[in-house]
């Protein structure tokens, strides 16, 4: 693999917004032919907004999981749930699997993100060439499930919208799920905001 040119090194670079990969992007306001979007042959800065991101959506994480996300209330019994509250009532009313995957989507993957993209951007700063393809493959992996994390803000705002039926039962979110919400769109935009280009590069993309 690193015997292979890479594209930065044959003066290409591939569009952010359309994707066609380009030649000639030396000029300071070099720009796509088809779309004519400014071509950057790294993101500006990706490490420093990814760890912004990171760290925002650490801390909302602590909130999200501590506050209660959804009251239910059916013939006078109250009761707040938080996710972690939420997942035991799932095992205990004879849903192990729905639990399983309320936890796995809501506690499991956040913390997931979290530790696969500080461990990306801590390699990354140091320039390490341990694992390249392994490191982008994780990448990848996160990318993908990242989307699933919102399965709480779902339920919650589906319950809510069907599960009214006057003074037998009623289903209302509570602040837990905006930090959740909001904890979840953090770790998605730091993931988005990391160029998996720099593993390979060992710098951080400033221009």
């Amino acid at each position: 693999m690193s015997a292979l040119p890479r594209a930065a090194e044959l003066g290409l670079a591939g569009c952010r917004v359309c994707g066609l990969v380009c030649r000639d992007i030396s000029a300071p306001e070099a720009a796509c032919p088809r779309c004519r979007s400014r071509l950057h042959r790294r993101k500006g800065a990706s490490l420093a907004r990814t760890w912004a991101l990171l760290v925002a959506a650490m801390i909302l994480y602590l909130p999200a999981n501590l506050l209660p996300v959804m009251r239910t209330a059916s013939l006078g019994d109250v009761s707040d749930n938080t996710i972690l509250g939420g997942v035991v009532q799932l095992w205990q009313n004879g849903s192990p699997g729905l639990a399983l995957i309320v936890f796995g989507a809501s506690i499991v993957v956040p913390m997931m993100k979290f530790l696969v993209l500080a461990m990306l951007l801590l390699s990354t700063r140091r320039g390490s060439r341990w694992a390249r393809p392994q490191r982008a493959l994780l990448y990848r992996v996160i990318e993908f499930i990242g989307y699933w994390s919102m399965l709480d803000v779902f339920v919650v705002a589906l319950l809510t919208a069907l599960v009214q039926f006057g003074v037998f039962s009623l289903v209302e979110p509570l602040p837990g799920v905006v930090y959740f919400g909001l904890m979840v769109v953090l770790t998605m935009l730091a993931s988005m905001s990391f160029d998996p280009r720099l593993i390979w590069d060992g710098g951080d993309g400033d221009d």
